[in-house]
């Protein structure tokens, strides 16, 4: 990242955590994220100029709902697959809107979690239709505004 591209992302996260105190850093000079209400889906701006809006689950979790206390006999792929398997419901819900307003699906997988994605590139110089873009997933996806 250039040392203009990185202070014009400063300004913006700036701008942003002001207009949406529901941001968070995971990293310095990171993406900032937003939790969308109880359910689980997460708002995301990265500095290279994407939008995210994400669902996803520990994969110690459903490591847990699985094995009944023994994960140690399950393999990642296994995991992986029934992972995926209880994100949909969730994901179906809000498919067809975010496909139709320009997102594209992904599924992102670690050994940490899987997360289903639906990302969409933004222009972080545009402030007023980046700001109106993350409104719209508030308002569609979460409980905040």
């Amino acid at each position: 990242m250039t040392e203009s591209i990185s202070s014009d992302w400063v300004q913006l996260r700036a701008d942003l955590m002001r207009s949406f105190p529901q941001f968070y850093e995971l990293e310095p000079n990171g993406p900032l994220v937003m939790d969308l209400g109880g359910d689980g889906w997460l708002l995301e701006v990265r500095p290279e100029g994407k939008v995210l809006c994400q669902y996803g689950i520990a994969m110690d979790e459903v490591m847990a709902l699985m094995s009944d206390g023994t994960p140690e006999d399950l393999g990642t792929d296994e995991v992986a697959k029934q992972a995926k398997y209880f994100l949909q419901p969730a994901v179906a819900k809000y498919r067809a809107l975010l496909l139709k307003s320009g997102f594209v699906e992904e599924t992102e997988m670690t050994d940490e979690f899987v997360a289903v994605t639906f990302a969409r590139g933004a222009d972080l110089r545009d402030r007023a239709k980046l700001v109106d873009l993350l409104r719209w997933c508030c308002k569609q996806i979460g409980t905040v505004s």
